[in-house]
């Protein structure tokens, strides 16, 4: 999805005055004049108040993100759409830029449809006079081919000298409203003004929301034309966050006016109720809403066809021509001509279908996801605090957080199965987009400065809390160093289990030599294959390389290196297969290390059959094992806890001298029974030595076919013949020798 080189152009030079007038008669329209009376009839001044507010408190944070996003970057052609693709990447911006899209495109259909609406007066007298209702259509229709014919013939320059007209005749309307006065009731005692000062019909308070959220929307307007602004990262901020200002006070101001001077009932009935306020308000209030509605039009039909026209130049469409013909340019000023005949033909489909209200619900829908979008945008760059993220201007990370939740709130309390649906749809587009442009930033790189942030915290936190974490409960912390990773994977097994739910692992593959270019490439390659292998399945593991001139070194480093969980490590699990005299004698001449620095030490002889996980744990319990039986039993449990594991049992095999075996059995039972340990008294046997057999024997006979078997040694044997010992186990499957450097609590 690359973008489409063109040949640089001048831009047209609007200054800041256009976005604020692009905005503000955004703002100002259809809703002010035809639902914002019927909404203070049905909830009082202070619902519809609130609906400003709640608005507002959405509105504001976005146009707060947008002018800081546009100051961090240069902002061309595109708008809105060009600020998400930027900062969130193509794919994730061209499926909002699509949302976004049709939203500014149906538009222009909902200011055309309320543009009729100011010819009220003429369709009462016709339908009085002639006997029949002309449909509104007879004005929409026609109103949008004339402003379709403008903009296509003399380009939005002529857009942009029509909204100067029409928003000196809304200025003047909303003046002559204001110095309106109360309407006079006559002899109806029912039609007292100032009687909708309070808070009622709280039940319709969000439908009403999503009629008129749409009037509060228009703030971002003036963005879309971004491609035609001298200086964008000062034009925007000011244009939009003087339109949305503006627009918040005439909006309290105007509930505060129709509340003090019209009753309930005339609010009700009546949706032109400001022209009986107003002066002069039989001509001024429909003259006002015509050119309210009017510029509004022309400012969605001015923006809609450049946010397309910019996700065409990005190639976000999967067919070439079709790019091409969007991305289509007339003009040293860059008209999109294609872009807007496309667009006028979507607006006239809602004009022949919708009405004010059903069009004003859809916008809602899918201003709320782009406006939500963006703040979560801001949010994200203020988290992740990237150092390429410099704008000028800055909002506060709190803001764009509430209005980010607000915005996904609101849509779940207007409609729960539209929001679930509009969101699905997104991620059916961004899917589809996903699957055509492979090669571009996505999902997976959105969230990377925001975790690598929250990472950096949670670190520092567990940090500052080790050693309390470490007293309040026991958690494995395990590290493996082989060389041996490309011939036998049983290790890497145990090491997926241990971290599988209850614990953290990190594998070390070691590569004998001097750090060089060439181990180092090599590092590489065998790190991106080992995670690739292991990936699959839902392996929790974190698998690294290490490159020493020797195997103790690389023990020492890696004994020493910080664990990425956050808690030290606190295991070292060796590894050798069985038979190879040779692999244990190395792991037994450097297990000193590891106990230097009070280490649990685990090694894992590695038997050549294939893993038998149905067979069970067997754990083995000696008198001896005093320090190691807890450690013991908890490896069994948090390995059980790997799905490998689902269908197996742990047994307990108790190894002591004869007359004790109801008191050992006692003790260990109640140890498991506190532990709330997954092990039933069937599955826990004494077995007493006899004098003619060793423990290797015993435990061959008992679990040589053991899923794994768990074994406790100490010390001592490691300065005696530690090889006799643990080839002693030799004729048996996969062996987990544990010795402990301090008992652990169940």
């Amino acid at each position: 999805m690359k973008q489409v080189d063109a040949p640089v152009q001048p831009r047209a030079g609007f200054g800041t005055a256009p976005v604020f007038f692009t905005s503000i008669s955004a703002i100002l329209g259809a809703i002010l004049f035809l639902r914002l009376g019927f909404a203070t009839g049905t909830l009082g001044f202070w619902g519809a108040a609130g609906i400003i507010l709640l608005g507002h408190l959405i509105t504001i944070p976005t146009a707060l993100a947008i002018s800081e996003i546009a100051t961090n970057t240069r902002v061309e052609g595109g708008g809105e759409y060009f600020i998400i693709s930027r900062s969130f990447g193509l794919k994730i911006g061209s499926t909002i830029g699509l949302t976004l899209y049709f939203s500014q495109a149906i538009s222009v259909a909902f200011y055309t449809i309320a543009f009729a609406e100011s010819f009220a007066p003429l369709f009462e007298w016709w339908t009085a006079n002639v006997g029949f209702e002309l449909p509104r259509q007879v004005v929409s229709v026609p109103t949008l081919l004339l402003l379709a014919g403008i903009i296509l013939r003399a380009g939005s320059g002529s857009g942009i000298k029509m909204l100067y007209v029409v928003n000196i005749l809304l200025f003047i309307s909303l003046a002559l409203f204001f110095a309106g006065g109360a309407i006079d009731p006559g002899d109806d005692p029912t039609r007292l003004p100032g009687d909708s000062f309070g808070f009622f019909n709280k039940d319709q308070f969000f439908i009403l929301f999503a009629i008129c959220f749409p009037a509060f929307t228009g703030m971002t307007a003036g963005v879309g034309l971004s491609g035609d602004l001298k200086n964008p990262g000062r034009s925007i901020p000011l244009g939009v966050m003087g339109a949305t200002l503006a627009g918040l006070l005439v909006y309290l101001l105007v509930v505060w006016q129709l509340s003090a001077h019209a009753s309930r009932a005339d609010l009700l009935a009546d949706q032109l109720v400001m022209a009986r306020v107003a002066l002069f308000g039989v001509v001024i209030i429909p003259l006002g809403l015509a050119a309210s509605t009017f510029s509004s039009a022309v400012g969605s039909i001015i923006v809609a066809p450049r946010t397309l026209q910019a996700l065409a130049a990005d190639r976000t469409f999967p067919s070439r021509r079709l790019n091409l013909l969007l991305a289509r340019e007339k003009g040293a000023a860059r008209e999109p001509v294609n872009a807007t005949l496309l667009s006028f033909a979507l607006a006239l489909l809602f004009v022949l279908l919708g009405d004010v209200d059903t069009v004003a619900g859809v916008i809602s829908m899918f201003f709320l996801i782009t406006y939500g979008s963006l703040c979560l945008i801001s949010f994200l760059n203020h988290f992740g605090s990237p150092p390429s993220y410099r704008p000028r201007f800055r909002s506060k990370w709190y803001l764009s957080l509430g209005g980010f939740l607000l915005s996904v709130w609101v849509m779940f309390m207007i409609n729960a199965l539209y929001t679930i649906l509009a969101y699905a749809v997104l991620v059916l587009v961004y899917l589809f987009l996903e699957h055509h442009n492979k090669g571009q930033k996505g999902l997976v790189n959105i969230f990377k400065g925001a975790l690598f942030q929250l990472n950096r915290r949670i670190q520092v936190f567990m940090q500052k809390r080790r050693s309390e974490m470490e007293s309040e409960e026991w958690r494995p912390a395990a590290i493996c160093i082989s060389p041996h990773s490309l011939e036998r994977d049983k290790v890497l097994h145990l090491m997926q289990w241990l971290s599988y739910q209850h614990g953290f692992g990190t594998y070390f593959h070691f590569i004998e030599g001097y750090f060089s270019k060439q181990t180092h490439a090599a590092a590489r390659e065998v790190l991106a294959r080992l995670i690739k292998e292991t990936g699959g399945r839902g392996s929790t593991l974190y698998i690294d390389t290490m490159i020493s001139p020797s195997y103790t070194s690389a023990i020492a480093q890696v004994i020493q290196a910080p664990s990425i969980s956050g808690m030290e490590n606190n295991m070292v699990v060796f590894e050798y297969a069985r038979g190879r005299v040779d692999e244990l004698t190395r792991i037994l001449e450097n297990i000193n290390l590891a106990r230097a620095g009070d280490y649990d030490v685990c090694i894992f002889a590695a038997a050549a059959s294939p893993p038998r996980p149905a067979n069970g744990i067997h754990v083995w319990i000696r008198a001896t094992d005093e320090r190691n039986t807890n450690l013991m039993i908890l490896l069994g449990y948090i390995i059980m806890a790997h799905p490998d594991w689902r269908r197996s049992q742990i047994k307990l095999f108790i190894m002591y001298a004869s007359g004790e075996s109801e008191r050992v059995k006692a003790e260990v039972s109640e140890r498991v029974a506190a532990g709330r340990l997954p092990i039933t008294l069937a599955n826990i046997e004494i077995i007493t030595l006899p004098e003619d057999r060793t423990v290797g024997e015993v435990v061959r006979h008992h679990s040589s076919r053991a899923g794994l078997a768990i074994v406790g040694f100490r010390e001592e044997i490691i300065r005696g013949d530690a090889v006799e010992f643990f080839g002693s186990f030799d004729a048996m499957g996969d062996v987990l020798f544990v010795n402990a450097a301090s008992a652990k609590v169940i």
